[in-house]
């Protein structure tokens, strides 16, 4: 039988990319889109707007959103709290009318106390948002394509990053920093369009699993499992905060490249990343979950290996061997960029179904601040690790990879106990 029997009108072009059925999907892929844009301007914008147009002494910017991402860390579990009361759509759409509020007032602000309290606003909104997103994919898909629904969104993630970066650099490079103003607006005006697709989504919660005999030891179980699923999620959270803040500081000082050997690196993991995502995960990742985790970890370890290789004493100077340097920085990238399709999947799928309880608040909130404060660390614990050597953090952060490795196959999900059992 073909595909194109199993699949009804489904075209054959899309099973052979991996994409899940698309069709009535349209608002939730919509405000995923315009969501990514949104953060995808953020990056450039907050810290030269407060800067450029504002004044404000940079270094004192730094600390002020630092610390105002950092006040806004509670807000993951606060959010967990309120998803289990009202659902995860409500929750996603007041995330992005609170990352709107927090853009309106960038426009009003002009002292430093403004600056944290605008930050708080808009990371308080980004982590609410991925607090319930996850939860939010279980109550808009089928069960057995959510794993392709992960890639997919991640690769709706990059692209929308991508386009609302080409977007700011594309205005300030015409309209000079003049339009940074009207930018701020924009990204104001793209989470309450965001918010507004989100509203609209019809939501049907899974059904629930039914709790299993001798409840109290498998609830300690599950809750002893689901910590290890955070504490495997750290290394992954950690390379995702790599190319923001470890590569350009290390491929500019420790190597001697230009500044755009950093932008080069990011378009090439973006397009791979982008691109290649739902059909890896769907034909050629391991199906079990924690097995993908395992091999992604792999591949990040030989990926770190191959970062470092470069800065490694014994070769020449970096000026006298270019193409080496630039071979090995284009292979760690996109074993860098495999290891991120194999593993962000994976481990969301991991984080809704690993316990009976995975989807709920709680778990969410404690599965989403493993990503907001390895967020907020990750600047100064790599800047820190880099000031010791140029192979330090490549060595440490490969080492976590291989220990989250061996730690993988201990995530196995209720559905993978049950199968073992006779009829």
């Amino acid at each position: 039988m073909s595909v194109a029997t199993d699949t009804g009108r489904r075209p054959r072009t899309a099973d052979r990319l991996g994409m899940p059925v698309l069709r009535g999907h349209a608002l939730f892929i919509t405000g995923n889109l315009i969501d990514s844009v949104g953060n995808g301007m953020l990056l450039p914008l907050g810290l030269l707007y407060f800067t450029d147009v504002r004044g404000l002494p940079l270094t004192q910017v730094g600390v002020a959103m630092t610390v105002g991402q950092a006040m806004a860390l509670p807000v993951t579990f606060l959010a967990g709290r309120l998803m289990d009361r009202v659902g995860p759509k409500p929750v996603v759409v007041w995330a992005n009318i609170l990352s709107a509020a927090g853009f309106t007032l960038f426009l009003f602000a002009g002292e430093l106390w403004h600056v944290v309290g605008v930050h708080v606003l808009v990371q308080a909104g980004i982590n609410m948002y991925f607090t319930a997103q996850r939860t939010l994919i279980t109550h808009v898909t089928e069960p057995g394509e959510r794993r392709t629904w992960f890639a997919f969104t991640g690769s709706l993630r990059n692209i929308g990053l991508a386009a609302g970066s080409a977007a700011a650099a594309g205005a300030l490079t015409v309209f000079g920093k003049g339009s940074l103003w009207w930018l701020i607006a924009v990204d104001a005006a793209t989470y309450l369009l965001a918010a507004a697709c989100f509203a609209a989504l019809t939501t049907t919660p899974p059904p629930a699993q039914a709790t299993p005999p001798g409840a109290l030891v498998t609830r300690a179980d599950h809750a002893r499992r689901y910590l290890l699923l955070v504490a495997v999620n750290i290394p992954y959270v950690l390379a995702q905060a790599i190319l923001a803040v470890l590569v350009a500081l290390y491929t500019t000082r420790a190597l001697g490249l230009p500044a755009s050997a950093a932008s080069v690196l990011f378009v090439i993991n973006t397009v791979i990343v982008s691109a290649c995502s739902t059909a890896v995960t769907a034909h050629l990742a391991p199906k079990v979950p924690r097995r993908a985790v395992a091999a992604g970890y792999l591949i990040m370890a030989v990926g770190m290996g191959a970062f470092a290789l470069p800065a490694l004493p014994a070769l020449p100077a970096p000026s006298q061997l270019a193409f080496t340097v630039w071979a090995a920085l284009v292979v760690a990238i996109v074993l860098f960029s495999v290891a991120e399709i194999l593993l962000g999947p994976a481990l969301s799928e991991l984080s809704v179904s690993l316990t009976p309880e995975a989807a709920g608040g709680f778990t969410q909130g404690l599965y989403q601040f493993s990503w907001a404060i390895g967020m907020v660390a990750a600047p100064a614990l790599f800047t820190l690790l880099l000031e010791a050597g140029p192979l330090v953090p490549w060595g440490v952060e490969g080492a976590a990879c291989l220990i989250a490795m061996v730690a993988a196959p201990a995530l196995k999900t209720p559905n993978r106990h049950r199968r073992r059992k006779p009829r």
